[in-house]
């Protein structure tokens, strides 16, 4: 029931947290020229928690909305953000309370930094370039939780993957990519931020690894860019990505 969120969630001891159901933000990155990223943040107005500090578009979960959901309508109404226009990626939960209270902060893509409408809950909107994000005064949880949503930088190196590949990773990026540990803003820039990537096809380590004592046990593949997600400690770093992470 659309609103039915709104209210604090009270833990022992007191303390409370917005949203009767847990509360969602949205991370929303778009590409900057020669393979950079932004990321949208809200100066919150002076009137709410911690007002005058950035953090994410968000707010309180209605008892019928998942995170995605909650988020991505919250994004709507706070910065004027349209669903058809952004690519959710991933989402985590950020922070949790003893009374059962979480925030999940919901990882999206656009094609490139959209125009934004602020509503009375924001002194303005900004996109920020991702490594001048903890530059800011940051909302005490958003800060919390930043170092865990980061995306470090790395680009695509097509003369490693199969021709068609190549062609369907051409349409894909700039993107965020969730390797579990780590997200990944992954570009097509060779001369852009980062680390040289390479498409691991299939993913490694194998289902079936080779028995201890083999030529090439787990952990030990040739190809330099051999591990999922991992970078291989060559001459220049190479980010091996699982091709199911960009290409499905």
């Amino acid at each position: 029931m659309r609103g039915d969120g709104d209210g604090w969630s009270i833990s022992p001891g007191g303390v409370r947290h917005w949203g009767l159901f847990g509360a969602a933000g949205l991370l929303l990155r778009a590409p900057l020229g020669s393979g950079g990223a932004a990321v949208l943040l809200q100066h919150r107005a002076l009137w709410s928690h911690e007002g005058g500090t950035w953090a994410l578009p968000g707010g309180a979960r209605d008892s019928d909305e998942s995170a995605v959901h909650a988020a991505v309508r919250e994004a709507d109404e706070e910065a004027g953000i349209k669903a058809a226009d952004i690519r959710v990626r991933a989402e985590r939960v950020t922070a949790t309370a003893p009374s059962g209270w979480t925030y999940t902060t919901v990882i999206a893509d656009a094609g490139k930094p959209l125009p934004v409408r602020p509503n009375m809950e924001s002194v303005e909107l900004a996109w920020v370039p991702e490594d001048e994000v903890d530059q800011r005064p940051l909302h005490a949880g958003f800060a919390h939780a930043w170092p865990g949503l980061r995306a470090s930088f790395a680009w695509m190196d097509p003369g490693e993957c199969a021709a068609a590949d190549a062609a369907e990773l051409a349409a894909t990026l700039p993107r965020t990519v969730d390797l579990g540990a780590e997200f990944v803003w992954l570009h097509a820039e060779p001369e852009g931020p980062g680390d040289r990537a390479v498409l691991l096809n299939p993913p490694y380590p194998p289902e079936n690894p080779e028995p201890s004592g083999s030529p090439n046990p787990a952990g030990e593949a040739d190809d330099p860019g051999a591990g999922l997600g991992v970078a291989a400690q060559t001459e220049a770093r190479v980010l091996g990505i699982p091709r199911s992470a960009v290409l499905g």
